[in-house]
């Protein structure tokens, strides 16, 4: 998959065709959604200045030792800790806020759940990315500000992204683009100085970090949120509409459940492992729920046959609903998951078993054994529908006898209407259910078609003849799966593929500055050969060629030949381009790798407010420098790079390698190519 993302090249960005990353949603265009995403950023806000105050609150009391001053301080905690709940219970109100994400179409169906997006703030990756084009691969970084630029015009689009395939694309490309800029940018040994700030979805807390895993994680969460923002906006009310929308749910949890297995210690709560196993299940019984939709959408004969899969097929749906719940209902997911959505997954439930239990009744009921009938299959249906029959009945007695029949079918009955009330009890619990009318308006129609069919056929001995109806056996035509997410699909182009192939020119690899030489190619003798393929590597050097006497080495890589960038050129196109110049002087730019544990040899941990601490090895001089040179290191300590505003002040703090100790690496092996989807989440 990660060689179908490497380009084998560079191609030029065209401006003018090729410009989908800064597409996006108009941020000011007032649609639904756009409003809601408005007013969820501007709640975020809030709960920032209130969780400082809290914070600053807390820091007092723990110092204050006058008795007055911490009863004030303990009143105005009270006060700011009520503010942040009522806060925290208006983030839920929006969470809940279904309508908006629904589709057009006026539909008699129970409203999906979809995620909000994750918000963030703006990043300015300008002066530490120039920095280290600089210093890293020494270049100048003004060549590069266009594709800065670039980078921050996509992220800026990966705000608002439209809700559709199209959003999906824009986001999985920034994501891809985030791995090569990860390899390019990023070492392994040290923080960058670019802080990522993003919302929690659930709670509105932020969470920074010096870390471009979080980022990653954030832009992984809200492709998952899009995807359940495209399903509840599908049409269910044909068969294609509903198709989507249990693609798009399983495309939602493929994509959450991989952000839970790649980067397992994220900060936020709402990625956190326990949350997002939540979040899956939901996703895949809103799946199930639109499975169970569509077989009901051609309608429902009253039909032996078909009443016993319509049957089950809801028993499919309840028994997922009560995983859920089940799953919400535990600590620590419990104090964090909206009530509203534990009250959903409660409601559909006891909705979708009460479903299960009238359309068992109505087989049994209204569908009498008749000659000619296949009584055999029926038979079979009969006993495939529960684990086991009540006391003192078999499927082909029940079959026969009308009475049975008719107790058994009363029995479903029975409990259909008592979990049609406890549907509409726990409906009109929560508040932010109460609020929606179309969810009270289908539990309520269920409720009175199920006691009508109940009143039609009651009699006045049924409390002491009525039967313990068993459970329906679950069961579906389409079991509904994880979908994994695929990238491999989007096809992206590395915006500073001109620093050379990634497999070379990374983060992780130290070079010499590019050096100069001169030589002359005498009747097509170079005096080396060539090996390697973009970069091509100098091999074999005679030392007695002008070439080795103008202080080319063994394993150097050719960047530049005559002016001529050729970082991407393959073996031939180079020998082609140096035998070209024959008995010319030649101009050749050559870097050479230096050993990465050369001057590397202190280790210690660096932790800025964050969860863990993470290894860092820092650049130590070597112990017969002189003591100016040690005070100068001192102070300017590579710790504060990523701060300087200054481009050549910045440079200045770097230690930059000597180009006489550098030791050529022909025979070393390579690292690995770069990999795309990096799942080492011992960083985060």
């Amino acid at each position: 998959m990660t060689d179908a993302l490497l380009p084998a090249a560079p191609q030029p960005l065209e401006k003018e065709n090729d410009d989908y990353f800064r597409k996006g949603c108009n941020p000011l265009a007032q649609t639904g959604r756009s409003k809601l995403q408005n007013q969820r950023a501007a709640l975020n806000q809030q709960i920032l200045k209130a969780v400082r105050m809290r914070t600053g609150a807390e820091n007092l009391l723990k110092v204050a030792t006058n008795q007055k001053v911490r009863e004030q301080v303990r009143l105005e905690l009270s006060f700011v800790n009520s503010d942040l709940q009522m806060l925290k219970e208006e983030l839920e109100g929006l969470n809940i806020s279904v309508g908006v994400y629904q589709g057009t179409e006026e539909a008699f169906t129970i409203p999906l759940i979809p995620l909000g997006l994750k918000e963030t703030k703006e990043v300015d990756f300008s002066v530490v990315l120039k920095d280290f084009i600089l210093e890293h691969y020494s270049e100048d970084s003004y060549l590069y500000e266009d594709d800065i630029a670039d980078l921050m015009d996509l992220r800026q689009a990966c705000r608002t992204p439209s809700r559709d395939e199209a959003g999906v694309e824009l986001l999985m490309s920034y994501f891809i683009q985030l791995g090569f800029v990860e390899s390019r940018f990023f070492p392994p040994t040290r923080h960058m100085g670019l802080l990522f700030t993003w919302y929690d979805s659930l709670t509105g807390v932020p969470v920074s970090q010096q870390n471009l895993l979080l980022e990653k994680a954030s832009i992984l969460f809200n492709i998952g949120a899009l995807y359940t923002q495209i399903g509840t906006r599908c049409n269910r009310q044909t068969l294609t509409g509903l198709e989507s929308a249990v693609d798009a749910f399983q495309r939602a949890a493929g994509v959450l459940n991989y952000l839970k297995e790649t980067f397992t210690h994220t900060p936020s709560y709402d990625m956190s492992p326990a949350m997002l196993t939540v979040l899956v299940k939901m996703m895949l019984a809103q799946a199930q729920e639109s499975v169970f939709e569509k077989v009901c959408l051609p309608g429902i004969q009253n039909e032996f046959f078909m009443l016993v899969k319509v049957a089950q097929e809801a028993a499919k749906v309840a028994e997922v609903y009560r995983q859920l719940h089940a799953a919400m209902s535990q600590e620590p997911v419990k104090e964090n998951i909206p009530y509203s959505w534990a009250s959903v997954a409660y409601v559909k439930a006891y909705h979708y078993g009460a479903l299960a239990h009238y359309f068992a009744a109505t087989l049994l009921i209204d569908h009498q054994l008749k000659p000619g009938v296949d009584m055999d299959h029926q038979e079979k249906c009969l006993s495939q529908l529960y684990d086991h029959m009540p006391e003192g009945m078999t499927p082909l007695a029940t079959l026969k006898n009308d009475g049975q029949r008719m107790q058994l079918g009363k029995g479903h009955l029975h409990r259909a209407i008592g979990y049609h009330e406890e549907s509409l009890r726990e409906a009109n619990l929560c508040k932010k259910l109460r609020d929606i009318q179309v969810l009270r308006d289908v539990l309520s129609a269920a409720h009175q078609r199920t006691q009508l069919k109940y009143n039609q056929h009651r009699e006045d001995d049924d409390l002491l003849n009525l039967v313990d109806a068993p459970d329906v056996l679950s069961k579906t035509e389409r079991e509904v799966e994880i979908a994994s997410p695929q990238f491999s699909t989007v096809r992206v182009t590395d915006f500073f593929q001109k620093l050379g192939p990634l497999s070379v020119f990374s983060a992780n690899k130290r070079w010499t500055p590019p050096r100069g030489i001169h030589f002359k190619v005498e009747e097509g003798d170079l005096g080396f050969t060539l090996r390697g393929n973009a970069p091509v590597q100098v091999h074999f050097l005679d030392p007695h060629c002008s070439a080795s006497l103008a202080g080319a080495k063994e394993g150097d890589y050719i960047v530049s030949i005559q002016g001529l960038d050729c970082k991407w050129l393959t073996i031939s196109e180079v020998m082609k381009l140096l035998k070209s110049f024959g008995g010319e002087e030649v101009e050749m730019k050559i870097v050479s790798l230096l050993d990465s544990t050369s001057s590397m040899h202190k280790c210690a941990t660096y932790s800025v407010g964050m969860q863990k601490t993470r290894s860092m090895v820092c650049l130590s001089m070597d112990d017969d420098k002189t003591d100016k040179a040690k005070k100068i290191s001192k102070k300017l300590s590579f710790l504060s790079w990523g701060t300087s505003k200054n481009r050549q002040k910045s440079v200045s703090t770097l230690y930059l390698p000597e180009v006489g100790l550098a030791r050529p690496q022909a025979k070393k092996k390579l690292p690995t190519p770069f990999s795309l989807l990096n799942t080492d989440s011992s960083l985060y």
